[in-house]
């Protein structure tokens, strides 16, 4: 046995051989002052979504590794890897997915995406501008797993695409998958929504504490099999899986119209005119 094999039949794997962890992937390196310098990337251009990633990779969680492990080398991430080894392909076939019933979290799924002109593919897209390395392994299974089931949060808990709903569904994940790069993009995110929009009365940090309760207490949605949940009806799949009714992001939308700030467009016009006065 050479040296590269006794290495290779120490590392855990799947029962197909796939390993946990490539030996080849680097060791994360935990920097919060390259974080910080993405986020102030990202506020200066908001449409470059690889400032997220980047913010990520500079604060990786040390819970990750057990969680990957935790699902990856059970039975049921067994299952969920042979049915559904790539999510993109699947959350993207919307002839599929319109097959299902009326109501279902499938229909509401592709309603979102094509209103907001979205795609699956277009978050992995996003990703692969960083060039990082593949490696086939079960962490990068689960990763990108996490990844490409963002917009299904949007549409199971009910937060849009505006700045407060990005920073609830940020939240949202830290409850699910505690992260640093989650909980800085997503208060940072809240706190510079109320200082744009200062004298608003609007519950900014209620939205977004609400939204981190809220992922506390749903189940994982990275571990459960995303087929099933998608054809279940979306009324059923938020009581399932204990989402509430948003009710301080709704309450936050509704003081904004009534202050004459746009939630979709905080940022615009009429926000700047009411900073000004």
């Amino acid at each position: 046995m050479t040296e590269q094999t006794h290495i290779q039949s120490d590392l855990e794997a799947a029962p197909d051989g796939t390993l946990l962890r490539d030996p080849r992937r680097p060791e994360p390196r935990y920097s919060l002052t390259k974080a910080y310098g993405h986020f102030r990337d990202l506020l200066e251009d908001k449409e470059e979504t690889s400032h997220v990633f980047k913010i990520f990779e500079s604060l990786p969680s040390k819970h990750f590794p057990g969680r990957v492990r935790r699902l990856t080398l059970s039975e049921e991430g067994e299952r969920l890897r042979k049915s559904e080894p790539f999510l993109p392909t699947i959350l993207d076939d919307h002839e599929t997915l319109r097959k299902l019933p009326e109501g279902s979290v499938a229909h509401a799924y592709c309603d979102f995406m094509e209103s907001e002109g979205l795609t699956a593919a277009g978050l992995v897209a996003e990703a692969d501008k960083l060039g990082r390395p593949k490696y086939g392994d079960l962490t990068e299974w689960f990763a990108f797993r996490s990844r490409d089931i963002h917009d299904l949060m949007h549409v199971l808990t009910g937060y849009g695409r505006d700045a407060l709903g990005e920073q609830c569904v940020l939240l949202f994940t830290y409850g699910q998958q505690p992260s640093h790069g989650h909980l800085l993009i997503g208060y940072a995110g809240a706190i510079n929504i109320r200082t744009m929009t200062k004298g608003s009365k609007a519950p900014v940090m209620r939205a977004v504490r609400q939204a981190r309760r809220t992922g506390n207490a749903c189940p994982p949605l990275v571990d459960l099999p995303i087929q099933e949940l998608l054809a279940t009806q979306l009324s059923d799949a938020r009581e399932l899986l204990r989402i509430p009714e948003p009710h301080w992001y709704r309450e936050c939308h509704r003081i904004w119209r009534e202050e004459g700030l746009d939630p979709y467009d905080l940022l615009g016009k009429d926000a700047a005119v009411a900073k000004a006065a």
